[in-house]
């Protein structure tokens, strides 16, 4: 499915046409954004993009005058698709002291759900789920 995304977060201004900017950036530079997440609070807006291509990503902001303000590489595990599996994973997390500090959906198929979680320490995170 996805594991090989990883997470963009961009700083916008609050206000129409913000995301707009940022979506027709990266559609005329070709990258394809794979999942999205963005929130608004105290005038500024909080945009996390899960892509393949980062470079890419951020040249094509960076030259649309789009501030990136960070990057990282994200966990990805596949669940069932049913009641309780995500708090399976999210426990297993935590009984090794790993916050989770975003999660995406990134793929659905064959009754399974594939996430992308955004943590404290990937890497420890990733052996946890392993």
């Amino acid at each position: 499915m996805a594991g090989h995304l990883k997470e963009l977060r961009i700083t916008a201004e609050d206000r129409p046409g913000s995301l707009a900017k940022v979506a027709e950036a990266l559609g005329k530079a070709g990258v394809n954004i794979d999942a999205i997440s963005a929130q608004t609070s105290g005038g500024s807006g909080d945009i996390r993009i899960l892509v393949a291509d980062t470079a890419a990503a951020r040249k094509a902001l960076e030259g649309a005058g789009v501030k990136v303000t960070g990057e990282r590489e994200m966990t990805f595990v596949d669940l069932d698709d049913r009641p309780g599996s995500l708090a399976a994973t999210a426990k297993k997390l935590a009984e090794q002291n790993i916050n989770i500090d975003a999660v995406y959906v990134v793929g659905a198929a064959s009754g399974k759900k594939q996430l992308a979680i955004g943590t404290s320490d990937t890497g420890k995170a990733r052996t946890a789920v392993g």
